[in-house]
């Protein structure tokens, strides 16, 4: 079981086209990902690159 830094609404994160990847500002200074691939395959979990912190991504998996 994981603990999260916070619970994020998918309409809340910036989409990057190019890298089809959603992202989210972490306290670290960094940026939260996850990618569509991710949760088109059901993840919801995005990470940050710089740190050990994690956020629980909020959305509909029909729609995706």
């Amino acid at each position: 079981m994981s603990i999260f830094h916070d619970e994020i609404e998918i309409e809340d994160m910036e989409y990057d086209e190019e890298t089809e990847t959603y992202y989210y500002p972490c306290p670290c200074g960094d940026r939260f990902q996850i990618s569509l691939e991710e949760l088109e395959a059901g993840e919801d979990v995005g990470k940050c690159p710089s740190c050990s912190l994690l956020i629980k991504v909020i959305y509909d998996p029909v729609s995706f």
